[in-house]
């Protein structure tokens, strides 16, 4: 196993405690985390959060609807030396539009991709579900940027890591709702709206929403 696999997997089993998908124990993995007014945390502000894993030992997600600043994505492949600067008028259609968000305050450093279930990179790629994986290794940025990647991804710098029992206290604490995710709401081009529209999914009116919210 690569380093970068192996670190990717540290990171789940130290944030779940185990290396097995877990919704079967009423946990939210496959989810999203939709924040709340009373959230009282800047870095999570207005914030759609799919959770990648979630046990009893603690959870991990990645944001999906803050830009990572002026970064784009070809100009991270430049960065990284993926491609040189003259190959960015050849790159497809999908390299050239796809997002690079700020997917949490742990670990900024790095680069999660979270893409559909078509592209699969063996003690790689992680499944979250039958329809999202994660792969951080750079094998699947080379892929993105030869058009032989995944049908729909977002890459994140970053991830949201809780410890053991966080999040359930901060859901208790009208901090987060939670919903179903969809490919639109994880992988939308609109995702200045993804708020708003994930609100809508669970069935609140954004205008609606006060500080005083109460329990969901």
């Amino acid at each position: 196993m690569n380093p970068e696999a192996k670190r990717l997997g540290d990171i789940r089993r130290k944030m779940t405690g185990i290396g097995d998908h877990a919704s079967q124990g009423g946990y939210l993995d496959g989810q999203l985390l939709v924040a709340m007014p009373v959230m009282g945390d800047s870095r999570f502000e207005r914030s759609v959060i799919y959770l990648c894993a979630h046990s009893a030992e603690g959870a991990m997600g990645i944001m999906v609807n803050r830009p990572a600043g002026s970064i784009d994505f070809p100009q991270l492949l430049m960065q990284l030396n993926i491609i040189e600067k003259g190959d960015q008028i050849s790159l497809p259609d999908s390299a050239e539009t796809m997002k690079v968000l700020s997917g949490g305050p742990v670990d900024t450093g790095r680069g999660f991709v979270l893409h559909s279930s078509d592209y699969f990179i063996a003690n790689a790629t992680l499944k979250i579900n039958d329809g999202v994986c994660l792969t951080t290794t750079i094998d699947i940025l080379k892929a993105i940027a030869k058009g032989n990647g995944p049908k729909h991804a977002i890459l994140a710098l970053g991830y949201a890591g809780w410890r053991a029992g966080q999040l359930e206290e901060e859901i208790q604490d009208n901090g987060w709702l939670h919903c179903d995710a969809d490919p639109e709401l994880i992988f939308g081009d609109n995702v200045e709206n993804k708020y708003d529209l994930a609100l809508r999914k669970i069935g609140i009116d954004p205008g609606m929403l006060s500080n005083a919210a109460g329990h969901a």
